[in-house]
């Protein structure tokens, strides 16, 4: 398929979600870490780098006061508490990659990762916005001519049939100029407002138009006055499915 996902090397940062998972217990981790750092100067009056060391090796608070007077007991009391947040928080880290890994969240950070990178590198294809059973049909009429193409779908159901498919996918609302973008509407050819919705086919064709005044708009929708309104909003195209499958259903009679 033309616009199936591609392989690609290992590699690269994980993108946004995972990263979000993770973002929790890496600030714990590091708010640990600098907390032990700033106590360890306040108690010990030490520099910042005997402090940081203090973290990796605890055993030289006690070399540090058989030479230094001060609060020993108090500040290897001090270096118990860091030392068991940094292992929690340590193992919250562990955890949280763990299972975005085996609960199949990491396959799809980076499968999407992938789809990004192929859109990148396409130069004149077609958006389709909307995978429903009208967006599958002109995306498998597209690759019968061997056209590259991107499908919007906000819906997650609809979203991971398409990447189950093959077909490079952008999650998100068409209606949205980033989303838009990330589908790479600037190099495209055509949008396709394939939603069964006629005012969201319409406002996608309004933030496409803005975006990329030269992209040729194709919209569906169900009857002659939305029609007249996708026209008015800048569609070079209007489809009604309706009155094309009567039409085809009439001549085969």
């Amino acid at each position: 398929m033309s616009s199936a996902v591609p392989t690609v090397p290992f590699g690269g940062l994980v993108t946004r979600p995972l990263i979000r998972h993770l973002a929790r217990p890496l600030l714990a981790f590091l708010g640990v870490v600098l907390a032990g750092v700033v106590g360890f100067i306040t108690l010990a009056d030490v520099g910042v780098v005997d402090a940081t060391f203090w973290l990796l090796d605890p055993t030289s608070i006690e070399l540090h006061f058989a030479a230094h007077e001060g609060p020993e007991t108090l500040t290897k009391a001090f270096a118990v508490v860091v030392l068991a947040g940094l292992v929690v928080s340590g193992l919250w880290i562990g955890e949280t990659f763990i299972s975005a890994a085996f609960g199949g969240q990491l396959s799809r950070e980076f499968t999407h990762m992938q789809i990004e990178r192929a859109v990148d590198d396409l130069d004149d294809h077609v958006i389709v916005c909307g995978y429903g059973t009208f967006g599958k049909t002109i995306v498998s009429a597209l690759d019968n001519e061997d056209r590259d193409v991107v499908v919007v779908e906000i819906d997650e159901t609809q979203f991971e049939a398409a990447i189950d498919d093959d077909v490079l996918a952008i999650q998100g609302d068409a209606r949205n100029e980033g989303v838009l973008a990330e589908a790479g509407l600037e190099r495209a050819g055509s949008v396709v407002g394939a939603v069964d919705d006629a005012n969201v086919n319409i406002q996608t064709v309004l933030a496409a138009g803005q975006l990329a005044p030269t992209v040729r708009l194709v919209v569906r929708v169900g009857d002659e006055t939305d029609a007249t309104l996708a026209r008015r909003a800048g569609a070079d195209e209007v489809v009604i499915p309706e009155v094309l499958s009567g039409k085809q259903v009439g001549t085969s009679v």
